[in-house]
């Protein structure tokens, strides 16, 4: 992530973090109540969801940090791209 994140962004993603670890202690406990299996699993399908969704947030804040240093450094957009192309493969 750039080191420049907008301050906003960032405490958005904090935000999203910290209640994903709410629905996983929620998770842990629902396991040690012997809940459904049916309730367990919508709700890690839930955190799936949140964490892919935290997950882009922070892909497009790469690629829109990564863009503007190349242009300003006048390199290829090319370049860019490679370079988000090997980080998103490893989120995909």
């Amino acid at each position: 992530m750039p080191k420049n994140i907008d301050p906003e962004i960032q405490q958005d993603l904090l935000t999203r973090l910290k209640k994903i670890e709410g629905q996983v202690r929620g998770i842990q406990k629902m396991i040690g109540e012997n809940r459904s299996c049916s309730d367990i699993v919508t709700q890690l399908a839930a955190v799936k969801a949140a964490v892919n969704r935290v997950g882009f947030s922070v892909l497009a804040c790469y690629l829109a940090g990564s863009l503007k240093d190349n242009l300003e450094q006048g390199k290829e957009i090319t370049e860019s791209m490679d370079d988000f192309m090997k980080i998103f493969k490893k989120f995909s």
